[in-house]
């Protein structure tokens, strides 16, 4: 039987934070083994390429990706955004610039996994799907000498078939973008979403090029109060000025939209702030129409399948009252948020929060339950560790289900799981974050919620309650992401603490849920 000597560390995913593991790993002198689904680096990024992020470049790299694309140091300054790249040929873009989604690919994501496997020796292999993570030689309730045993990955290559894998370790970042929530509000599918399919079009589509035919002059019903929800929304609000007959439609499941507002001029992030001050802006002039405390229960295409229209079936609120929703529309855009796909982890050993699905020790940080913020405090591998040692689920979805998730979390995540694979214990567990204010945040809804349930930055300062998600006491700060410290070495610490940036799917920082 294979040991898991000399073996591997599979990293599931590409994406931004599958491959600062890659680097990270790399950097301690770990084999990184990268397997990617789609058919390059970044692949569920292209996919929202349209939309801008909200924090700028220099918050959206990783320390050890910056350090293999530069080859060493930068000497580089924050106005200019130029860097000497050493053995390197990496152009640091502006750091003050707010990159779309094809822009992190084009600009970051694929020139690092050029370097990965150039420079550092990695192997990536994308069009490879992993179907399942086991031990080998023993199923999920054997544990007579289990952690002795390498994992096994059970993998679909493509053309060249099904295969199985060994590793040492397995970092899972493969996200949740492939599996988004429903409409229903059960968690299932409401009746008729399998059939309607032809209507739905996703929480991001490309309302203004792309997809624009779609849309112009027709009515587009958007279901969720995550920032992606925002996104769509203000692009066919901009569509709907130069397209006459275009409807909007907002349905929320809450009884307010005022967390997504937000902090407006108060976040740290501008373009974060103002998303939510234009939206609220487009709803007040009545160029968006808002639906409160909708429940979708059944969605109903045309009989024969001929028709351009769906109707949408439930109950909602409209101008204060409660009554039957009855809607007939061209569109749905479900920004519902997404799930964990948790069934090729079936045969691995896993200490998950029923709640949300996300590691049990951070799960309490991010339940949305008790968390309006969009930031969690610093953790790594101690509370990544699972049941069966050497496995790690991180990024996206090691939050679950949980609807907030930042880029520079999921980078700690793996500089800490990369040093605890090396043995490298004190670097592992020297967490550190910093990250920027959202607005609203707070670990007591109830004390701080108005008769709707809604948390306001007016309830908050009332009730006395701060910030639960702010950085945690104890280790010294550390430098996440791009800081501009880092000219004087590449360890080298910042000054005053370096606001993280965020990235979740298109909008950085919450694509979810429906306003519940």
């Amino acid at each position: 039987m294979t040991t898991a000597q000399n073996l591997p560390v599979v990293v599931i995913g590409a994406g931004p934070v599958g491959l600062a593991a890659a680097a990270h790993l790399a950097e301690r002198g770990l084999e990184p083994l990268v397997l990617e689904a789609g058919d390059g680096p970044g692949a569920a990024v292209a996919r929202w390429g349209h939309v801008r992020l909200f924090s700028p470049w220099r918050y959206d790299v990783d320390a050890a990706a910056r350090r293999l694309l530069t080859g060493g140091a930068s000497t580089g300054t924050a106005s200019t955004g130029t860097a000497s790249t050493g053995s390197g040929h990496w152009t640091e873009p502006d750091l003050d610039a707010l990159p779309t989604g094809t822009e992190l690919v084009e600009r970051y994501l694929a020139p690092l996994a050029e370097a990965l496997v150039e420079r550092a020796g990695a192997r990536i292999r994308y069009g490879t799907r992993v179907l399942a993570v086991t031990r080998d030689g023993a199923d999920r309730s054997r544990s007579l000498g289990r952690e002795r045993l390498p994992y096994l990955l059970r993998v679909d290559g493509g053309p060249a078939g099904v295969e199985e894998i060994r590793a040492q370790a397995v970092i899972d970042a493969s996200g949740t973008y492939e599996q988004p929530n429903p409409l229903g509000t059960s968690g299932l599918p409401t009746l008729g979403e399998p059939e309607s399919g032809s209507f739905l079009v996703g929480g991001l589509p490309d309302v203004l090029d792309r997809d624009r035919e779609r849309f112009a002059g027709r009515h587009t019903l958007v279901v969720g109060m995550g920032h992606s929800a925002a996104n769509t929304l203000l692009s066919l609000v901009e569509l709907a000025e130069r397209a006459p007959g275009t409807r909007i439609t907002w349905a929320i499941r809450g009884g307010s939209p005022r967390r997504l507002y937000g902090g407006g001029s108060g976040d740290d992030l501008p373009a974060r702030g103002l998303l939510g001050t234009r939206l609220r802006d487009a709803v007040e002039a009545g160029r968006i129409e808002l639906l409160t405390r909708v429940a979708i229960d059944r969605l109903e295409p045309s009989p024969d399948g001929a028709g351009d229209t769906v109707r949408v079936l439930g109950s909602a609120r409209r101008d204060g009252d409660d009554g039957a929703l009855d809607l007939t529309v061209h569109n749905v855009a479900a920004a519902t948020g997404f799930r964990p796909d948790l069934a090729m982890l079936r045969e691995v050993r896993l200490d998950l929060d029923p709640v949300v699905e996300a590691p049990r020790q951070i799960a309490s940080l991010i339940d949305p339950n008790f968390h309006s913020c969009g930031t969690v405090p610093a953790h790594g591998e101690a509370q990544l560790a699972q049941p069966d040692a050497g496995f790690y689920l991180v990024g996206m979805k090691s939050y679950g289900r949980a609807p907030t998730f930042l880029l520079a979390t999921g980078y700690e995540q793996v500089r800490s799981v990369a040093a605890a694979l090396a043995g490298d214990r004190a670097a592992a567990d020297a967490v550190e974050l910093n990250l920027p204010a959202t607005g609203v945040c707070s670990s007591d809804l109830a004390l701080a919620a108005d008769a709707d349930g809604v948390v306001s930055s007016e309830g908050l300062a009332a009730s006395g309650q701060g910030s639960c998600c702010g950085t945690s006491a104890g280790p010294q700060q550390v430098s996440i992401g791009l800081a501009p410290a880092e000219a004087a070495g590449a360890d080298a610490a910042p000054a005053a603490p370096v606001p993280a940036g965020p990235v979740g799917f298109s909008t950085g920082v919450v694509h979810g849920r429906s306003g519940d």
